[in-house]
């Protein structure tokens, strides 16, 4: 198991973006508009999408679909953060999981939530849908599928257009983990990284 991730590839900074870049963000223009207002003082996620833009037309494609998973989608953005960063932390991808700690505090988890999800489903003082919400992201990460038993319950809570975008959310940002770790998508410059202590966490987990 790789715990250092290397910079591969150089990503493409707003500074270079071109009109072949600026059209592949444009399925995601919220992302975009992020990065370039703020990428000089406050450059989180500009090494993300830097990587990626280096294949623009598969990123254009991508973006849509992570458009409609962070913009559009029937969960609300606390639910979507909730799986994401289970995602994340399943998939080591410390990158990803930084970026939305801060998503996910701003969409109104709190810091013993976001601490809580790294132990999973199991660990004590979950409510019971949010443990079945963070129980769906392990089971779609181990088998591709919810089981019969954390199914039937979301969905005394949640509809199926509703449980379909919860398959969305967890396999978009699984995509995402990939990218990032393969090509090596570094913190921008300012970014905390994680403690020893939770970085300790998160690769002594059992998959």
């Amino acid at each position: 198991m790789q715990k250092e991730i290397k910079p591969r590839v150089a990503p493409k900074l707003p500074a270079d973006w071109d009109e072949q870049a600026l059209d592949s963000l444009s399925t995601f223009p919220s992302a975009r508009d992020f990065v370039l207002a703020n990428w000089q003082k406050d450059p989180r996620g500009v090494n993300g999408l830097g990587v990626m833009l280096n294949h623009p037309a598969a990123t254009k494609a991508f973006l849509g679909f992570n458009n409609h998973v962070s913009i559009k989608s029937s969960l609300s953005k606390r639910i979507r953060e909730l799986l994401i960063l289970r995602i994340s932390w399943l998939r080591r991808s410390e990158y990803e999981f930084i970026q939305h700690v801060v998503l996910g505090l701003r969409a109104g988890l709190t810091d013993a939530e976001i601490e809580r999800l790294q132990y999973g489903p199991d660990a004590a003082g979950w409510d019971p849908i949010d443990a079945d919400l963070v129980r769906a992201a392990d089971e779609l990460m181990a088998d591709a599928c919810i089981s019969d038993a954390t199914f039937a319950r979301l969905s005394q809570n949640f509809s199926t257009e509703q449980i379909i975008d919860m398959i969305y959310a967890v396999g978009c940002y699984e995509i995402a983990a990939m990218m990032f770790k393969t090509l090596g998508a570094q913190l921008e410059p300012g970014v905390t990284p994680l403690s020893d202590e939770v970085r300790a966490r998160m690769y002594e987990q059992k998959k």
